[in-house]
């Protein structure tokens, strides 16, 4: 038998699968074709705060920083991402968006409410909130375990209140 939380993690990981499919499709069919899902969500986050170094856009977008330098000389190649010296540290570089990025947005945009639409049909507004606020409190817990990891402090084991389970 499978337990709950093996369980959880299978789901959680096959939305994502199912999540990158259907969001790669829905790019094409909105003739979206200057960049993929994975890069779209790089775009997003520095649509949100431009000019970022980056450690803190790997940081954002959750990648690792080999995956996404290799992703960033894709879209620099695509004509999407510029890479400028920081002024305060010259070994840093900041990455900013190109006027062609900044035009795909508003395209960017119509597809992820298209997403949302399909991810929350047929959900009630409550049932929004509370699964939100579940997969708020699986971020806290995952990032407090990898801080706690870091520090080379042995993590809890994930059991608790309903060790039953």
């Amino acid at each position: 038998m499978i337990s709950l939380e093996t369980r959880t993690g299978f789901l959680i990981s096959q939305i994502k699968q199912v999540q990158g499919r259907v969001f790669d499709r829905l790019l094409q069919t909105c003739d979206v074709d200057e960049f993929n899902g994975p890069q779209g969500h790089i775009l997003y986050v520095l649509w949100k705060s431009e000019g970022i170094p980056i450690v803190e856009l790997a940081q954002k977008t959750g990648l690792a920083k080999n995956t996404l330098t290799a992703m960033l000389c894709r879209m620099e190649e695509n004509g999407l991402i510029c890479r400028k010296i920081s002024a305060s540290d010259r070994r840093q570089s900041l990455i900013s968006l190109t006027p062609k990025a900044r035009a795909l947005e508003k395209r960017y945009n119509q597809v992820s409410q298209q997403m949302n639409s399909l991810f929350f049909k047929d959900f009630e507004k409550v049932e929004i909130k509370e699964l939100e606020q579940y997969l708020d409190r699986i971020v806290s817990n995952l990032e407090r375990a990898e801080q706690a990891l870091k520090k080379g402090k042995d993590v809890h084991d994930g059991k608790g209140k309903n060790e039953d389970r």
